[in-house]
């Protein structure tokens, strides 16, 4: 039998960006995929308690993550850090780049929460990453991490999902790296 990831409340969960790599071992990473450009490397780890976007282009680099307010991290390089408690935007520029986030959490009623997950799962089996973490519970909907990349010009986009089955919650990020 696999991990069993147990995923966290909503409220346990806040968002952080650095101007500085993180090692992958603070992470319990599922799932991982990178993208190479021309002019920059992108890797998206799945965890049980959402993601990791590690980006850089050489000359700056960004690390967006998702994790627990008990998790240990350094303090040092922190840019933009909140928990999901409302809609937020926010923008960072760096020497090279623009970042703008967008995050949301969406609390739904039970049945369309079950038509919106099953709609995520189809998205992400056709044009992102995704990861089922697996539960104890056998029968209800199994936590989902979803990250979806889409190459622009002269920018990046990054939107990412995750389900909270049990809350009925979806956690939603939209970033968006473009050269300045």
């Amino acid at each position: 039998m696999g991990v069993v990831f147990v995923r966290p409340r909503v409220a346990e969960v806040v968002f952080r960006v650095y101007d500085r790599p993180l090692h992958p071992e603070f992470f319990d990473v599922a799932a991982t995929r990178s993208v190479e450009r021309d002019n920059y490397r992108l890797v998206v780890r799945l965890t049980r308690t959402g993601h990791t976007l590690s980006w850089t282009n050489g000359q700056t680099h960004i690390e967006e993550v998702t994790v627990t307010l008990e998790q240990q991290l350094p303090d040092t390089g922190i840019r933009l850090t909140h928990r999901f408690d409302n809609r937020r935007r926010a923008r960072c520029d760096f020497a090279t780049v623009r970042y703008h986030l967008e995050s949301q959490v969406e609390v739904l009623p039970p049945e369309p929460f079950v038509h919106y997950h099953a709609e995520l799962v189809a998205d992400g089996e056709r044009k992102g990453l995704v990861y089922h973490c697996k539960t104890a519970n056998r029968i209800g909907l199994s936590p989902l991490g979803l990250v979806i990349v889409e190459a622009l010009p002269r920018c990046l986009s990054i939107t990412a999902f995750h389900t909270f089955p049990d809350e009925f919650a979806v956690l939603k990020t939209q970033s968006l790296i473009e050269s300045r």
